[in-house]
């Protein structure tokens, strides 16, 4: 199973983030989205999780949560936008890859046997940080990550 990762579009949806994205088979969303229409089209790739991050504050956004927790196959992921509020232990409470955004800096860092994942922004550049997006490789109980520079 390919899993998508993508974090602050900000209202900008890079051709290259979705070129990069085409097949997986889930996509998640780590938050700062911009705007319903970057929802509508990720959902064209595959099934879309998603959260809200802090900027993303209008009406559209009232329904999507702060935080999820999803499993696939025997793999228990959970997402929240920024990291800093990360207020559970993901070791006790069996959580395999905890995956966030916000800081738009790509994160890929095993802690205590957890897997700490950030696409980075695939929005508008921050600084100097790259453009980015991730894959999350799950087979057979293994969990394998991928970030991608994306050439823009």
């Amino acid at each position: 199973m390919r899993i998508g990762l993508i974090a602050d579009t900000h209202n900008l949806l890079r051709p290259e983030a979705l070129a990069a994205l085409q097949g997986v088979d889930h996509l998640i969303h780590a938050g700062d989205i911009g705007g319903p229409h970057i929802l509508t089209e990720l959902e064209r790739i595959a099934p879309l999780s998603v959260v809200r991050g802090n900027n993303d504050q209008e009406a559209w956004a009232d329904d999507i949560p702060e935080t999820l927790t999803l499993r696939f196959e025997d793999t228990t992921l959970y997402v929240l936008h920024d990291l800093k509020q990360l207020n559970i232990d993901p070791r006790a409470l069996e959580i395999d890859v905890v995956i966030a955004g916000h800081s738009h800096k790509p994160l890929h860092e095993e802690r205590n046997g957890v897997l700490y994942l950030n696409p980075g922004s695939a929005g508008p550049r921050r600084f100097k940080l790259p453009i980015g997006v991730g894959i999350l490789h799950i087979e057979d109980g293994r969990v394998q990550a991928e970030l991608i520079t994306l050439p823009v």
